[in-house]
């Protein structure tokens, strides 16, 4: 899981994701060790990453090319996904002017955990990006901030974040729309197909 933030406007929305994703090959234990020291924000640096790998055994393979989020139908749509025991969960966001909708994904069932109407800051990703990312926001964030503003400070909190973490790449995707669709409709779409 790495991650994807979400500033939902009145008039807007804009989303932004990182391209990082991270595989680990060895033994459970040291598997979850690794995961845990990276997950609290302790590995920051992708040496630190590979060096601590080869201290537990593990084999990782860390790519930068995976894009976490696209628009459909003027409706932001972002997604993390965590692999546990061998069973991938995956998270998805839905956004759009003045709404959003969180939905859990398994197997191709899709479970609607949250919507809701109004502005608000979405953090999809670990405790420790989660943290970082909502830190910074609040940092920034005043009450004169426009949705301008909210745009540039998700950038900052995509470059923050890969700074203080080895489980967010440096490079990330940022999109927006004005459109005021109800995200539903797309969840339901989702949930059909």
């Amino acid at each position: 899981m790495t991650l994807v933030i979400a500033f939902i406007g009145k008039n807007g929305a804009v989303m932004t994701g990182d391209l990082r994703e991270i595989t680990f090959e060895g033994e459970k234990p040291n598997r979850e060790k690794l995961e845990k020291e990276l997950y609290n924000g302790t590995i920051v640096t992708d040496n630190e990453l590979a060096n601590k790998a080869r201290e537990f055994g593990i084999v990782i393979t860390v790519t930068d090319c995976k894009n976490k989020i696209s628009e459909r139908d003027g409706v932001l749509i972002g997604e993390v996904s965590s692999i546990e025991d061998g069973v991938t969960k995956k998270r998805r966001l839905y956004t759009s002017a003045g709404n959003y909708a969180i939905a859990e994904l398994r197997d191709s069932e899709i479970t609607l955990t949250s919507h809701a109407k109004g502005s608000n800051l979405i953090v999809l990703g670990n405790d420790f990006t989660k943290q970082v990312a909502n830190k910074c926001f609040k940092d920034n964030w005043t009450k004169k901030s426009t949705f301008q503003d909210a745009v540039k400070i998700l950038i900052l909190c995509m470059e923050t974040a890969a700074r203080k973490t080895a489980s967010v790449s440096k490079q990330f995707f940022l999109i927006q729309t004005t459109s005021s669709v109800d995200v539903l409709k797309i969840v339901e779409k989702d949930r059909n197909s």
